[in-house]
Formats: structure tokens, sequence, C-alpha cells
């Protein structure tokens, strides 16, 4: 078979495993396609994944050890330190903060609603004091909490909501589709697909933005993407903030942001003489006016405080043209996962084998490859696994903050989180597919290996605003995130449905997602040596990757290439 990659045709293959895949002209790619092997990817999650790495979490022993492994692994690669400082390593200061007691209860006319932390209601204060209290606060229904000029969107209408609560609906408006009612308006809010409007973090932030003194979410599982369980064990334990001042003139959080679980937000709106159905039906239109629910409520949290220093690790492999080599493409993937709950009974370990074991496991097999490249290509490669992305990318938001190496001279960032434990597929999912060019050279690689690439099964939950890619598209560089699709070789076509739905129930976030002895981690191989040759041909490339027209990212990093004189 021939492989036809811009200008090059190639006919000979590089086997490993049993695998064949093509190389490319001179054979140039091959060794570093040969570095992309399963054996390798396994060890390392493994070793990451043991309980002797204790589930990983920032500021703990597992951190320690993560990283002298990831440097160790770097070095003994041939990797150079990617922090100009000589060192393999990006200092980020983190806040570690524990509830320690949480209550809260909600007086309606038809009686009081207690939430009881953890088993219907869980929160945190953000504000990082030793104890925090809101009184008596009124509480609201702002429908999806939404104000997005853009769709002509506004849930607040002008109502002042400072001190008060908040009670909001997780995920954009499912607005149906004027055309046919089944489906949603393509036109307002990208229709299935999830925007920023509809994730947790926005949430947050609108109501801080509105002087909320808190903010509860309804949560829904199909809306959210994951069970309440995976709520309880995220929040219940320790979490993380940058230690840093916040930006000048931002406000200050809400004193308590918090979810609760569906039954209680039905039994409130009761409480309160409403219907939840109903107020749910009016938050899908534009005309929707919050809700006064003549309720208050109140919350106290006190909080365990402390300094910890994290660290994301990173290295880099020089680029070969004097002229391009301070310009870089980076790979990405969070090392930490959510450590161990010592008052667990049985297994508390949260080794997070696949989340993401795996993509650290995947991106240091790509710098592997990488080092072996001769000559190296024209830019420079940065290989960089970050800290505290299960705290809401903190590790990645502050690299974005505070980058070693130009963003107005980062070409893209190509994130790893998760990879595809159950064999070969014939399509690869782009997260967000659509959204730069990337997606275009991404197409034409797997159209060479006969593979199709396809936009998320699921848009509606969101993934593209969930890992550190989105750290870097915030800020305006082009960034790509895919794996491993739905259609597997040999499988019947309900087999990666169930795969995954059978991981978010039984393993995501949770003690079980340790290594299985039944993974395939064949298709991963060919996933991670695609996204190799992305990176490969960006590093190489003429043309800058681009936001497409309708991204909204587009105008940002316009103004970054702007204001560097590009």
């Amino acid at each position: 078979m021939r492989f036809h990659i811009g200008r090059v045709v190639a006919t000979a293959a590089v086997v490993v495993g049993g695998a064949a895949w093509p190389s490319r002209g001179d054979d140039r790619l091959k060794p570093a396609l040969e570095a992309v092997r399963a054996d390798a990817i396994l060890e390392h999650i493994k070793v990451l994944a043991s309980d002797e790495f204790e589930g990983r979490a920032p500021g703990s022993a597992g951190e320690e050890k993560t990283i002298a492994y990831l440097v160790d692994r770097l070095k003994a690669m041939g990797l150079k330190p990617g922090n100009p400082d000589g060192s393999h390593v990006q200092a980020v200061p983190l806040v570690g903060y524990r509830a320690t007691e949480v209550k809260g209860v909600i007086h309606a006319p038809n009686g009081d609603v207690a939430l009881e932390y953890p088993r219907n209601f869980v929160g945190v204060s953000r504000r990082l004091a030793p104890e925090i209290a809101v009184e008596n606060s009124d509480v609201v229904f702002v429908g999806y909490g939404v104000v997005a000029p853009e769709y002509q969107w506004d849930d607040f209408k002008g109502v002042d909501v400072r001190g008060k609560t908040l009670i909001m609906l997780v995920n954009d408006p499912p607005v149906p589709d004027p055309n046919d009612p089944a489906a949603l308006d393509p036109a307002t809010f990208k229709g299935k697909a999830m925007t920023y409007y509809g994730r947790w973090t926005y949430k947050y932030e609108i109501a801080a933005e509105k002087g909320a003194a808190a903010v509860i979410l309804i949560h829904e599982e199909g809306p959210a993407g994951y069970p309440f369980s995976v709520v309880q064990g995220s929040w219940s334990g320790e979490n993380f903030e940058i230690d840093e001042p916040a930006a000048e003139g931002a406000p200050p959080r809400t004193a308590v942001e918090g979810w609760i679980e569906l039954e209680t937000a039905e039994k409130l709106m009761a409480a309160s003489g409403k219907d939840l159905a109903t107020l749910k039906k009016a938050a899908i239109d534009r005309a929707f006016q919050p809700v006064p629910l003549d309720a208050r409520a109140g919350f106290s949290v006190k909080t365990e405080l402390r300094k910890v220093q994290s660290r994301n690790v990173v290295a880099r492999v020089e680029g070969s043209d004097p002229a391009l080599k301070d310009e870089h493409v980076v790979y990405t993937a969070h090392w930490d996962h959510l450590g161990r709950d010592a008052s667990a009974e049985g297994d508390g370990i949260y080794n997070g084998a696949v989340d993401n074991a795996s993509g650290v496991g995947a991106v240091l097999q790509i710098a592997e490859g990488f080092a072996k490249l001769s000559p190296p290509p024209k830019r420079s490669a940065l290989f960089l696994f970050v800290t505290a992305e299960e705290q809401g990318l903190l590790g990645s938001k502050y690299y974005a903050g505070h980058p070693l190496h130009p963003l107005e001279k980062t070409l893209a960032d190509i994130n790893i989180d998760c990879v595809n434990t159950w064999g070969p597929t014939k399509d690869v999912i782009s997260v967000g597919m659509g959204q730069s060019t990337l997606d275009d050279l991404l197409v034409e690689l797997a159209g060479a290996h006969g593979r199709v690439v396809k936009p998320d099964a699921e848009p509606e939950k969101g993934f593209y605003y969930r890992s550190d890619h989105f750290s870097f598209a915030k800020k305006g560089v082009p960034a790509l995130s895919a794996g491993g699709g739905r259609e597997f070789i040999g499988k019947d076509p309900e087999f990666g449905r169930r795969k995954q739905e059978e991981y978010t129930k039984n393993d995501y976030h949770k003690p079980s997602d340790e290594v299985k002895p039944d993974w395939d981690l064949s298709g991963a191989v060919e996933d991670v040596r695609l996204l190799l040759e992305v990176g490969v041909r960006v590093a190489d490339g003429e043309a800058w990757p681009e936001w497409k027209p309708d991204s909204e990212f587009k105008a940002r990093r316009e103004a970054m290439l702007q204001a560097a004189g590009r």
C-alpha cells in the first residue's frame, strides 16, 4: 500500500509488536514510531498507578515519587530540561483546602430542606479562610445562569443577586431547533455540543461576577456527564487552588460553591411551591426571568488549609533550525489524580490508571520518539506533565499564565488525557472537532493510515473544556485533544459505547481505576503514533495552525500575534 503525506510518498513499514505502521519517505520517522510501544506505555502505567504512588495527589508523597520518576525517565531518554533555568520542573504554588465541617439548610415556606454533606450536597469555600458563614440568604433560581451576548441570552435580566444564593442548572440551555423540535438549535449554544457556558466552572465564575453569596448547581447525570458519586469523590477530599493574588479587578469568589443531587433539588422546589420540571422548561427560553423561591439559605464551612509547592515537569527536544528553534509544539498530559481516602473501608487509593497514568505514559513515549528523530524537527518540542488537572486544570492554567516559552511562539498544544485500552479502532475521535486547522492535519494523517476522524460522540458533556488543552485554548493557542474512537475493529457496533459507559459508571474517579488484565493497548499505540506524526508535521511545517473562523478562541490568538508583531 502507498501512503501519501503532502508531497512525500512512502512504501516502507515499521513493524512493532506485530503491527505494521507506514514510515515516511527516508525512514526518518521509523525510530520515533518504534518508541511508541504498548509494553513501554503499560510499564509507565503500572508504576504510576501502583499503590506505592498513593494516587498521585499534589502535595503528597505520591507527588514526590511521580516527579522523581518522570524526571528520571526523561533524562534517561536524553531530553533536555524544559525550564530555561536548567531544570526539568516548574514550581506551581498551590493552596490545599479540605472542608472539615459543612452544614447547610434552606428554610422554605413548606418546610426546611436539609443539605447533608456529602450525602445529597457537596459544598466548599474557595475563599480559603478557616471559617465561612452565609446567613439568611435569599434563594433565587436563575435557570442556567448564562450571560451570552453572542446568543442574545441573559438569565439574570438585570436582577440584583448580590448576597443571594443562586440555584442553577448544569450545562447549556437545550434550546429546541425551530425546524426540528426533536433536535437542538445549532445556532444557539452550538446545538448538542456544550459550550463553555455549560461548564460548572463558568457557573461559579458568573455567580462571583454577580456578587452572589452562594451558588448551588443541580446535578443531573446526563447533562453533567458523570454520576453524583463522582462529585462526592472529587470534592469531599482535599482540593487545591493556585496560590497567587487574584487578578486586579477580579471579583471575590462566592462564599460557598456546591452541588445538590436531583431529588433534593426537586424537594427544594416543592417546599418553595414550585415545580422543577416547569422551571426547567421555562429556563430554555430567552425570555426567562430569575425566580425568587421565597426561601432563605444558611451555610457554614470550616476548612483546613495548607500551602503546597507542587510542580509541572517539563522537558524539551531542541529544534534543528536556528531561526525557528525558539518556536514550540507542546504535548501535555496531567500526572495527578485524586490521592487516597484514608477514611475509606478497604481500598481507598485512587490509582488513576486510565486517568491519567495512561496519558502520561503515552507522552513519555512520544518524547522518546522525538529524541530519536535525526535530524530533529525544525522547531522545538516541549513535553509538559502538569499538576492538579483534577482540581480545575490548575497546572496547565499556571503554565499558560506563566509560560516558560512565549505563547506567541507556541504553535500548538496536543493533549492526551486517557488512552484507549480496548483495542484498535477504525476511527479517531477529535474532541471539539472543527475548532482549528489541527483537525485538518489529523484528518489527512489518519486517512493515510486508512482511518477516519470523527467528532466527539458526546459533545454535550463538554470534554473540550475539561482537560489541559483548554488552558492553552483560552489564551489563544490552537489545541488538539484526540484519541481512540468508537468503531472497534472486529467488535459489534455498540462495543465502544458500552465500554465507555462501563468505565464512567464503574471506574471513573474511583479506586477501581486500576490496570486491568484484559487491556489491549494496540489501539492506543496507533492513536499515539498518529499524534506524534501530527506534532512532527507542525514542527516542520511552513504554516502555523490556526483557529477556524467560527471558533471562540480565534480573536484571542489574533490579538496575541498582532501584539507580538506577527
